[in-house]
């Protein structure tokens, strides 16, 4: 798995060098430019209140976590996956730790391993479903759009695929047992013996916690409705950037753009950060809408920006809090080490 994430890591280095290549770096940069300090600020701004809404959809379908530590734990889980140079699965094991930890209480409430994983899990699949529903709507924004058939086919057949795999999921959830025990011997030789050991004994109290979460379907309803207008917001800060960057589009074609690129970055989700992918998605759907390319790539580029901007200081002090729990053991809780046996 390391050597295939390294593989497309590189190969997504040479996607975006090429791209910047023939589009010309001058060009690019001047795109770039124009949205100016004050824009890029806002566009941050807009980020971080869109991330806080996607911790308040993993509220929603897991309340009991608390609205702090669910908010908390999504930004380092997005931190991880934009900022390091891991495939998406890297920032799940790190949202997987994070939600262990309240970072807004003195008195922490234990979330071990086994409920830390299920509500992890119950998330991204609300947010997968929610995910679905906004493909199907920019499918419908790309209708009648010059060239937009090249896109429509392919992106029906990933939403089908889609759904098939989260079908899956959904029923590997109800029956989650076998399912983790092939796991942790399938990855038993890269993780921590003890790791390995706990997974497995725990098996009956993440199965506990999936069954806990899946008895109230309508929290799962609420978090990926939730989910969809976090997508939608993001759609809005799609338009702010090509707006401020000189082009002109309506909202329904800023929904079908970031529909159209969160389908082929989800296709693609072993590529660390989604390098060169994201790029290509942007430039090509740029020529559907008459968006110059090098302003496409600029939109890319001032994205990756954005997620490093909020990124990198959530991490540092995520980073900094797991020092201190270093520093001081006694004052440790129960969640930094998997526990011995299983809970109920």
């Amino acid at each position: 798995m390391k050597k295939i994430t390294i593989f497309f890591a590189l190969l997504g280095i040479a996607a975006l060098t090429a791209i910047t290549a023939w589009l010309g770096v001058g060009h690019v940069l001047n795109a770039m430019r124009r949205i100016g300090y004050d824009g890029f600020a806002l566009l941050v701004l807009g980020q971080t209140l869109v991330n806080c809404l996607l911790g308040l959809a993993w509220w929603a379908t897991c309340p009991f976590l608390g609205a702090g530590r669910t908010i908390a734990a999504r930004f380092i889980r997005d931190a991880a996956g934009n900022c390091l140079p891991f495939s998406q699965l890297g920032g799940m094991i790190a949202g997987i730790r994070a939600t262990c930890f309240d970072f807004t209480s003195h008195r922490r409430r234990v979330v071990e391993w086994p409920e830390a994983v299920a509500t992890n899990l119950a998330d991204i699949t609300a947010e997968v479903i929610g995910q679905i529903a906004f493909i199907l709507i920019a499918l419908l924004c790309l209708i009648g759009h010059q060239d937009g058939a090249r896109f429509t086919w392919p992106l029906l057949g990933g939403m089908g695929l889609l759904s098939l795999g989260i079908a899956g999921f959904v029923y590997t959830q109800h029956r989650g047992g076998a399912a983790i025990r092939w796991m942790a011997q399938f990855f038993g030789k890269h993780i921590a013996e003890s790791w390995r050991d706990s997974l497995v004994d725990n098996i009956g109290a993440f199965q506990s916690e999936m069954d806990r979460i899946w008895s109230r379907p309508g929290r799962v309803a609420r978090g990926t409705f939730v989910h969809l207008l976090g997508w939608l917001s993001s759609a809005a800060l799609t338009l702010m950037a090509f707006r401020f960057l000189g082009a002109s589009l309506s909202y329904l074609d800023a929904v079908a753009i970031e529909g159209v690129v969160c389908g082929v970055m989800s296709a693609g989700f072993l590529v660390p950060a989604s390098l060169g992918v994201q790029e290509g998605a942007y430039v090509a759907l740029g020529v559907i809408f008459g968006i110059a390319p090098d302003v496409a790539l600029g939109i890319s580029l001032l994205r990756r920006g954005r997620d490093l901007t909020i990124g990198i200081p959530v991490l540092l002090v995520w980073q900094a809090l797991e020092m201190r729990r270093l520093q001081h053991p006694a004052a440790e809780d129960r969640s930094v080490a998997p526990p011995s046996r299983a809970s109920s």
